[in-house]
């Protein structure tokens, strides 16, 4: 089985090296698991779908390395994740954040969150090895 996000994947995906991280199986549906990828701390989190979805660990409100502790839910039909300090809700799919709960971000980094391409092959989860760069946003990191 493939499952590759279509938001996450992108045109670099030809390039993209890939990083055995886990077994499907060992993820369980709704929750987060931290992982790294090349040297990065990743959230990983598994939809009753299968669909894998991969975002950064660092919340950006708080600082620390806990959105894999973050509350799956869905708005209009859209995963989410919240975070588990400040409850900011972000788009699995796109890393954006939706709802950021009066609250600003730590000074220097950005509101919404880098995602990772993933894909599940034959049960295994693999990352790829750089965060995607996100169309609407410069090299800077301003939209």
């Amino acid at each position: 089985m493939s499952v590759v996000s279509a938001e996450q994947a992108g045109p670099a995906a030809e390039t993209t090296e890939w990083e055995r991280v886990c077994l499907l199986r060992d993820l369980l549906v709704e929750r987060g698991a931290a992982a790294l990828v090349g040297g990065v701390q990743v959230a990983l989190f598994r939809l009753p779908d299968d669909t894998v979805r991969v975002v950064q660990q660092r919340d950006p409100y708080s600082g620390a390395n806990v959105m894999s502790r973050g509350i799956v839910g869905t708005r209009g039909g859209v995963p989410t994740v919240a975070g588990p300090m400040y409850k900011q809700v972000f788009d699995l799919a796109t890393g954006r954040c939706l709802e950021a709960a009066g609250y600003v971000p730590v000074q220097g980094l950005a509101p919404d969150l880098a995602t990772w391409p993933v894909e599940v092959r034959d049960g295994v989860v693999h990352v790829g090895d750089r965060a995607v760069a996100r169309p609407d946003v410069d090299a800077d990191g301003a939209p």
